[in-house]
């Protein structure tokens, strides 16, 4: 089972590292990372660079494309030989699946077109501006279409996707051995719960 993450310049690290680290527990499955050219690949954070050896025009199908989101995604979404992979990719695919403005790039390939998505909330105007409808929900399944919300949102979108490439006790299984059990010190993890001061302050992060 091949399973595909694009990283590019700039992408936020737990897009990309939460979903790797379910998945790579998937039972004969293979994560692999891919670029447009090998080398030092920059995370949005500045200290984590992570080297990739493939190119991702060498990939020519692959059964789970997951495309990462923060400053990488503009480069994605700018590039028209990368947009073309995406859809080229997806004709193949079991699941294309998203994480946070990962989603963006889904749209601006026209995999999104008049479907319900979700993405950081920051960027809930421009997915709608690729023509899906957006929805606060940390996961959201059309057939083998997934997106999911804002950067830890990939390791629930990861734990659900386990569960379809294998089973729900394999994927419970997983979220046990990586202690999966979200106990957040305070309830201001979505827009809907935050106080005004609270998002403002998140706000001025991005």
């Amino acid at each position: 089972m091949d399973i595909v993450i694009p990283l590019f310049e700039h992408f936020e690290p737990l897009d990309a590292i939460g979903p790797y680290e379910i998945l790579a527990y998937v039972p004969g499955a293979a994560v692999r990372f891919v670029t447009a050219e090998p080398g030092l690949v920059r995370d949005a954070l500045g200290s984590l660079p992570v080297n990739v050896p493939t190119r991702y025009s060498e990939v020519e199908r692959c059964d789970v494309l997951l495309i990462p989101g923060g400053g990488s995604f503009q480069t994605m979404v700018d590039d028209p030989a990368f947009l073309g992979w995406v859809r080229q990719i997806h004709a193949g695919t079991r699941f294309t699946t998203s994480v946070c403005t990962g989603s963006l790039v889904l749209g601006a390939a026209g995999l999104l077109d008049g479907l319900t998505a979700t993405t950081h909330w920051g960027a809930a105007d421009e997915l709608a501006s690729y023509g899906a409808v957006y929805t606060p929900e940390r996961v959201v399944r059309h057939d083998r279409v997934i997106t999911s919300a804002g950067v830890s949102s990939g390791i629930d979108m990861a734990v659900r996707l386990a569960a379809l490439l294998t089973d729900e006790v394999t994927a419970q299984a997983i979220q046990l051995y990586t202690e999966y059990d979200p106990q957040p010190p305070f309830d201001t993890g979505s827009v809907a719960k935050a106080p005004a001061e609270v998002l403002e302050r998140a706000r001025r992060m991005g």
